[in-house]
């Protein structure tokens, strides 16, 4: 029985909430389902597949639109592999630019609590030297952030 599964089983299987399924048929993203004479939606186990797909997609980072062309490239055969590896690619790029931004804010912070346990700790929080740093206009060391 392929289409044996109510919004809130297919959300279960898939680890995705029923308004997130809802917003995803909404964009077509994912096909409207078939729906019960009480119009409750009914769906397969080819859209429990898909929703996987899109759920895995998306905790990878991929926006919406990135998601659209590898669900296209998933079930065109005419598209090349090597256009998911573009994606990924980019979506790569984009996560060590972060991860290059978040180390930029570490080193900051550590050094701001280095400087408050060497210059202030334990006085008035007026004369904090982290709070002195965070006041000062133009000042912001995190770049890209």
């Amino acid at each position: 029985m392929d289409r044996a599964l109510s919004i809130g089983r297919l959300a279960e299987r898939s680890g995705t909430n029923p308004p997130t399924i809802r917003y995803y048929e909404q964009i077509g993203l994912l096909k409207r389902p078939d729906r019960r004479e009480g119009g409750h939606r009914t769906y397969g186990l080819a859209d429990l597949s898909r929703l996987t797909f899109i759920r895995r997609c998306r905790e990878f980072g991929f926006p919406i639109e990135q998601v659209r062309s590898l669900v296209d490239l998933l079930e065109n055969e005419d598209r090349s592999c090597a256009e998911a590896r573009d994606l990924a690619r980019d979506n790569l790029n984009i996560v060590q630019a972060k991860l290059a931004a978040l180390r930029a804010l570490e080193t900051d912070l550590i050094q701001m609590v280095s400087d408050c346990e060497a210059a202030c700790v334990g006085g008035p929080g007026p004369n904090c030297v982290i709070l002195e740093d965070l006041s000062e206009p133009g000042r912001s060391k995190c770049q890209g952030c």
